[in-house]
């Protein structure tokens, strides 16, 4: 029998990540502080490399559990350590129980009932578990960064705690790139899908069945009932409503910048195809020609796409770099019950012409797959990105988008239906994306089509390297092996 590995997959990729500052938003009781603890008991024992850690829990359990998670790794572990202490300090007028291992190393790990003051006074490694719920998250992450100016490293663990709260609102900074720290996300089904419940019935010697796992989870959802959504599935509460305002896209907008619109009757796909060809040549000749010639020869280029052939519409957006390192749109371009030939002719035509084109990314659901596809086939596959749109890449994408808003780093057409069609982003189980209503009905039916594309542009304007979008945190991955 393949003996397993000590720490689950998400676990080992919590531990296995070194960077400075690591965050996770996770379920709970997915065993993240134990993994935590274990990872904290190697650094403080390290003679050379390691150093003091600083456990802040909420409430004296917390830390009290923690450090006694940390004294059983210390025997697991062989490691040359004392006996746990308890100490009194001052915080104010407050006196705040604390508990320390201390190790040969002469590091310690120093767990606290709540924050103390003094934090800046400290070195070394700050973990900061259940982040949400302290009361006064903001000025404690101020205090813990202070220790990175040393080298030293800061880990924030937590569930959700309502949208508008300071965990959340660093989450979502951390996604629009505003702060380079590491993300880590692990849901309920998450820590199942990688052996959790398998991992309770061997600790607790009973047999794992599909049938017996698929009850255990309703049990959990029933528990929790109406915030499982927050609890066990990394949703914020109350997580709902417009993504995007209308003063912040219309401050992002210039009535400078053409929208062209673009449509065939039905009949048009069976002409013959020289006479397809020659009639979009002519109409590119006519109407993109100029503004594509206007570009500057010296600036970088990019292009998003969202597809539609007979209902929703195809939007294709080009972004250029202006010299104070915004990005503005030369035209948006939308067409209506086009041909996939002429699609990617009109593409083609687009992209040859773009300056120093760097990156296009493409909606490949669907019949999208086959113009990504031939462009990644024309461009490469370094220039091109195939995008599945799925909850996990709004996830990631939407906070960078909106802050290309907000810092008015973007420069659009100023149009009405440009407008709703990012206004149709919504809110829905904290991931910003399209709801499945159509903003209009009938033959201008819109599914946020030009919200879509713009996205897509900004996205390709993030790229670096390949195609392929991946969204994993962890560079280096340290794997032990052994029982439980």
């Amino acid at each position: 029998m393949t003996t397993p590995y000590v720490f689950l997959s998400y676990q080992r990729a919590w531990t296995g990540d070194e960077a400075p500052v690591k965050i996770i938003e996770k379920s709970r009781r997915i065993g993240l502080s134990w993994c935590e603890s274990a990872d904290d008991v190697l650094f403080a024992a390290q003679e050379s490399g390691g150093d003091d850690v600083w456990y802040i829990g909420y409430n004296k359990d917390m830390a009290e559990e923690f450090i006694g998670d940390c004294a059983d790794w210390v025997e697991k572990f062989d490691k040359a350590a004392g006996a746990i202490e308890e100490e009194i300090i001052k915080d104010g007028d407050k006196d705040i129980l604390t508990f320390r291992i201390r190790f040969a190393s002469g590091n310690k790990i120093v767990a606290l009932s709540s924050r103390p003051s003094n934090l800046r006074g400290k070195q070394g490694r700050v973990v900061i578990d259940e982040a949400a719920f302290h009361d006064d998250l903001k000025e404690l992450l101020k205090a813990a960064m202070a220790l990175l100016i040393w080298g030293g490293q800061v880990r924030v663990i937590s569930t959700h705690d309502g949208d508008e709260n300071p965990f959340n609102e660093l989450i979502k900074d951390v996604r629009a790139g505003r702060k380079p720290y590491s993300i880590h996300r692990v849901t309920f089904d998450d820590a199942l899908a990688a052996g959790l419940y398998k991992r309770i019935c061997l600790v607790q010697n009973k047999k794992w069945s599909q049938e017996a796992e698929d009850t255990w989870r309703q049990g959990m959802i029933d528990f929790y009932g109406d915030t499982a959504d927050e609890e066990l599935f990394c949703v914020p509460s109350q997580g709902s409503g417009t993504f995007l305002s209308r003063v912040l896209i219309e401050n992002c907008m210039s009535d400078e910048i053409p929208v062209i619109r673009y449509g065939q009757k039905d009949a048009f796909k069976y002409q013959p195809e020289a006479i397809r060809i020659s009639e979009v040549e002519a109409w590119c000749e006519d109407f993109l020609s100029d503004l594509l010639a206007e570009l500057d020869s010296k600036r970088l280029s990019y292009l998003g796409e969202d597809f539609g052939r007979t209902g929703d519409l195809s939007v294709i957006i080009p972004l250029q770099e202006q010299q104070d390192t915004t990005y503005r749109a030369p035209f948006v371009l939308e067409l209506r019950n086009m041909p996939f030939q002429q699609q990617k002719q009109i593409l083609f035509y687009i992209i040859d012409r773009l300056p120093r084109f760097q990156h296009g990314s493409f909606d490949a659901r669907g019949n999208g797959q086959y113009l990504a596809e031939v462009a990644a086939q024309r461009y490469g596959q370094s220039r091109i990105s195939e995008v599945m749109l799925s909850e996990s890449w709004y996830r990631e994408n939407m906070p960078k988008y909106k802050a290309a808003f907000e810092d008015k780093s973007i420069l659009l057409p100023k149009d009405a239906d440009i407008i709703e069609d990012h206004r149709a982003f919504k809110v829905i189980r904290g991931v910003a994306k399209l709801p499945d209503k159509k903003t209009k009905t009938g033959t201008d039916q819109r599914h946020g089509d030009a919200g879509v594309a713009g996205a897509m542009a900004w996205h390709a304007r993030g790229m670096e390297g390949g195609g392929k979008t991946e969204y994993e945190s962890v560079s280096k991955r340290r794997v032990a092996r052994g029982a439980m």
